[in-house]
Parts: structure tokens; sequence; C-alpha cells
């Protein structure tokens, strides 16, 4: 939708498929940093932005066994110094309402990219899935933009390195009270952590278990779940963890960390989670997922409007992407193999958190997480044209 929106202002002719008939998926990543914020200012729509729904976030507070750890976002180089928790579907309707603006800009809802077209060695369009039947869908060059489970990126064969999680996530809700406070929760324990997000009348929580368990947290029970939520929870949830009434009350997110090789050939580029799954660690996912999309746009816009795209040009998206991906992947690999993933497989002892977060913990030490979480590697800024 990002890479839509600024194609369409650079004058370049657009059409964005979206396989549902609204953006209303619960539980979807919706953690908004400053460096997507500090986009919406150069896009001239920061102000208008922020009048959506959503709370702001300026530190995390994090408990690894008995040892209390905060990060905070100060002194960043952007204009926004916090986080704006926002629903993805407002996020989305927002960037699609600006996109309409524009005489280029198409979105097809309810439409649903099932296979490439290829002819004479190259991507020539989609084949697209409608209330109406099969559509063949040409164009010059085809985005794949569909997640990590991409089925653009699997019909063109690209091959993906699996770095590895180990752990899932259990996402659930539960209602919330002024008297909880409202900064972000994390506590860590021996084979359990819990994350909570505010939501202003809600908690959103995550329930962070090992990698395929899900069974066995089932087969414990649905009490012994609800009390170990309450166990993890900073304040008493007890009475409210009643709103879990069944097992269709959580939703499970299977977590994946990998990267595609080769993230382009002619006529196709994958961005986003098509080309590289992130760990829900620090909810960078669709902030990188942005700053592909912005990178992209950079590069794409004057040679789609000369027609001009060449393999060449497409693999200089990767190579732009590419080496700000890695680095936080690896990052995002540090925390899990070093904290979480021992932690959640750990009987008895409690966990400490390790040396480098309690150091961080130091003034002059404490804005290095805040800019990794905040900004990001290598963040991207707006160079392309608004054509009326």
């Amino acid at each position: 939708m990002m890479l839509g929106f600024l194609l369409a202002r650079a004058g370049v002719s657009v059409t964005v498929l979206e396989k549902h008939a609204d953006f209303l998926r619960d539980f979807r990543g919706d953690t908004v940093h400053p460096s997507t914020l500090e986009l919406m200012a150069e896009l001239g729509l920061l102000e208008d932005f922020l009048k959506l729904p959503h709370s702001r976030v300026d530190h995390v507070s994090m408990q690894i066994g008995a040892d209390q750890v905060k990060l905070a976002l100060v002194n960043l180089p952007t204009r926004c110094q916090f986080i704006a928790f926002m629903p993805q579907w407002d996020f989305l309707n927002f960037l699609a309402a600006h996109g309409k603006t524009y005489k280029t800009f198409d979105l097809w809802m309810q439409a649903e990219a099932t296979d490439l077209i290829e002819e004479n060695g190259r991507v020539a369009g989609v084949r697209v899935k409608t209330q109406d039947g099969s559509v063949d869908l040409r164009a010059d060059l085809v985005i794949g933009a569909d997640g990590r489970h991409s089925t653009l990126r699997e019909r063109a064969g690209f091959k993906s390195d699996d770095l590895g999680a180990p752990m899932d996530v259990i996402w659930f809700r539960i209602s919330r009270k002024a008297s909880d406070g409202d900064e972000i929760v994390g506590h860590i324990e021996s084979g359990r952590m819990l994350v909570m997000l505010n939501r202003d009348d809600y908690w959103q929580c995550a329930f962070v278990i090992p990698k395929n368990s899900i069974e066995t947290v089932k087969a414990r029970g649905l009490d012994e779940f609800r009390k170990t939520v309450d166990e993890m929870a900073p304040f008493d949830v007890g009475a409210r963890m009643g709103e879990i009434k069944s097992w269709d009350d959580v939703k499970l997110l299977t977590v994946a960390v990998d990267r595609l090789r080769e993230w382009c050939k002619p006529g196709l580029l994958c961005i986003g989670d098509a080309a590289h799954a992130m760990s829900p660690i620090g909810g960078v996912g669709i902030n990188l997922a942005v700053q592909d999309a912005v990178a992209a746009a950079n590069i794409l816009a004057e040679p789609l409007r000369k027609e001009t795209v060449t393999l060449d040009t497409l693999k200089s998206v990767q190579a732009r992407r590419e080496f700000p991906t890695r680095v936080t992947q690896r990052i995002q690999l540090a925390m899990q193999n070093r904290i979480i993933g021992p932690a959640l497989q750990g009987a008895g002892e409690r966990p400490r958190a390790p040396w480098f977060m309690r150091m961080i913990q130091w003034p002059l030490l404490n804005m290095i997480p805040g800019r990794l979480i905040g900004v990001g590697i290598r963040p991207e800024h707006v160079r392309t044209p608004h054509i009326d």
C-alpha cells in the first residue's frame, strides 16, 4: 500500500490488490515507529495521521527474572520521540484514502493474486481471483508484498534461508483498568514469557511459548493457561482472564525468520515479509517493510515512468535494503538465541538479563537500543516527486 501510494504520487499507474473485503484482521502488527512517523511528516501527512486513534509509548520496561530493564526512546533524529500503537487497518485505510486522490492509483478489494503470468523469460503480470472469476492483470512490474506466506515468491521459485526461531506466540486480549498503568510490560521467567501492549481500553497480550509447543500448552488446560498469565502479569488480572472463554479466543502466531537469497527476477520484485520474514522482537516488521517500500519507490519511480525497469534496477533495491535487513535480523536472532530461547527451555534457575542489557541501563548507553528500534539501520527518506 505504501509503495502503491508513493508511485501513484509520482505519476506511475498502480493497481494494489487486497484479497479480503477489508483490512480488519486481529493481531496484525501495529507498532508505528518514529522512522515511519518521520516519513509521514516528509509526506506532509503527519498531523492528519496522528488524528487517527492511537496510543503513544516512549519507553519499554521488561523484567527478566529478578532483573529490571528499561529501554527508552530518547534523542532520536526524528520529529516524534515515541512509538504510535495504531490498528494496522487504520494505517492501511489512511494510505488507501490518500492514494485514491491520485488518478493513477487503483485499489482492488477481494482480489487475490494466485499466480504469475510469465512471457518471454519475464513476469508480465498476475492472475487474479475476484468475485467475478479469474482475471489476467498485466503489468510492467509486479511487486510481491503478500507477506511471509507469499504466494508470489512461491510461484516465482525463489529460495529462502530459514534463520530459525525458538518460539511461537499466543495472542489474546483482556480488558484494561486505568490503575494498571500504561507502559509496555515484558516479563521473562523460566519456561514462559509475557508481553502486554497498552491499547487504551484493553491489553493486547503476547504469551511466548517454545517452538511447536501449542498442543502441550492446550493439553495443560485453559485454567492452567489463565493462571500462568495471572502469575506473569505485573498486576492482578485473575478475574479478567475469564474473558478468555475458550481456545477460540486466542490466536497462534507461528514465528518465522527467513530471507530470500534473490528478491527479484525480470518483471518481479519482493519486499517486506515476502522478502524477509521478521521476528516479532522489537515490533520492527511493518516499519522495515515501509522502509523497503520507500527505497523501492525512490529507485523505481523514474524508470517506471520511462518504462526502462531492468533486472539491474530491481537488484539495486535489494542491494539497498538487504544490509539493514541482515543487521536487524542478526540483532533479533541474538535476542532470540541468548535470552528468549534459553529462558523458554530453562528449568528451575531464574533467567538473568545478559550483561549487555544491564550495561545499556547506563544513561549514556540507554539511547542505543531506542535508536535501533525507533529509527533502525539506514532509515529511508522520501525522494520521489509529487506529481498532481
